[in-house]
């Protein structure tokens, strides 16, 4: 067994709960020692200080998203398909992490000096939505995808809806999203929600 390992992911999972739970000011290192049943120099030793132990728990929840999107994209060969797949294996990690989720948010939404400058967050969130964004152009040059409207605008809205979903699933949890979900909000992107003019 990997006792380093095993005590640096301790560690992760008992400050993620005291970050989610009581934000990152409301969290002390004492806080975070105490509840992974560690020494103050153990943390030290796998995290340079309470910022990078809040980076790490960042950085692990754009990487491991990046990581199924890519994979969950490989998967299907249509748009379509690809899209469902994609929101289904977000929403899957969403309902496995709920905690992570909500301490990505409360990064973006922290006001200024809730958390440390030091924190980085845009460039993997951007990084995120190129990924989708790259779905969006392939499916432009296919002509699956209008043209009357730039790849950024369309990619916004499939990555909008996706955001907006989550973010009600952590502020309300009472109903799991599926992938008869993920197919619904794709099918609203694709097919529209106007009715179409009878001539």
């Amino acid at each position: 067994m990997d006792v380093n390992g095993t005590t640096r992911l301790d560690i992760l999972r008992a400050a993620l709960k005291k970050f989610a739970h009581a934000g990152y000011a409301g969290t002390s290192v004492q806080d975070i020692v105490d509840a992974a049943s560690v020494t103050k120099p153990t943390l030290y030793y796998h995290f340079q200080n309470k910022a990078g132990l809040y980076q790490a728990l960042i950085d692990f929840a754009h990487d491991e998203r990046l990581r199924l999107m890519q994979e969950a994209a490989g998967r299907a060969e249509t748009l379509r398909e690809r899209l469902i797949e994609v929101l289904a294996a977000l929403f899957e990690f969403l309902e496995k992490n709920r905690e992570l989720m909500r301490l990505t948010f409360m990064t973006v939404f922290a006001a200024p000096g809730e958390i440390p400058p030091e924190i980085r967050y845009l460039e993997k969130c951007s990084r995120n939505y190129e990924f989708v964004h790259s779905l969006v152009k392939q499916g432009q040059r296919e002509r699956i995808l209008t043209r009357k409207y730039e790849s950024q605008e369309l990619a916004l809205a499939i990555f909008g809806m996706l955001n907006v979903y989550a973010m009600a699933e952590v502020i309300q949890p009472n109903r799991k999203l599926t992938r008869r979900t993920a197919s619904r909000i794709v099918g609203l992107y694709l097919e529209g929600a106007g009715t179409a003019q009878r001539k």
